[in-house]
């Protein structure tokens, strides 16, 4: 039984995940502070008060605290944004592939079919000479008429 406990503790995957948990716990603290410190004041000091917890209405008796669900939306929106601006953003920029990766400037090797720059004389994958590229055709002119 124990034997069984421990493989399943050891595998990768578990320990990824309590490290991802861990490393997301740190990371979301970060980003409430940063909202906390420096997004909200900086809306604070253009629009007023940041704060609409005190915001509430009554009827027949019952108090509806609606401020603090605008606060939690508010909240929301605002550390939604700085993730995606901060984070999502320059990862996305960091990781994008240049044109030429793209397709844009590729052609097939016909040996091994795999898609290489359109400029390369031998296949980076099985290293067959693949010869220049071919100019491209030039149009025939329109008939007169």
């Amino acid at each position: 039984m124990l034997k069984g406990f421990k493989d399943f503790i050891s595998r990768g995957n578990v320990i990824d995940l309590a490290v991802a948990v861990v490393i997301g716990a740190a990371f979301g603290a970060v980003v409430t502070a940063l909202v906390a410190d420096f997004i909200t004041p900086i809306i604070a000091a253009i629009g007023g008060q940041p704060d609409f917890s005190s915001l509430s209405f009554t009827i027949n008796g019952s108090k509806f605290a609606y401020g603090h669900f605008i606060n939690a939306v508010i909240s929301f929106l605002i550390i939604a944004a700085a993730v995606y601006f901060f984070v999502v953003l320059p990862l996305e920029r960091m990781l994008r592939k240049p044109a030429e990766e793209d397709g844009a400037n590729l052609r097939a090797c016909p040996e091994c079919l795999s898609m290489v720059p359109s400029e390369a004389r031998r296949c980076m994958y099985c290293t067959s000479e693949i010869g220049p590229a071919a100019p491209p055709a030039a149009s025939a002119p329109a008939p007169a008429g």
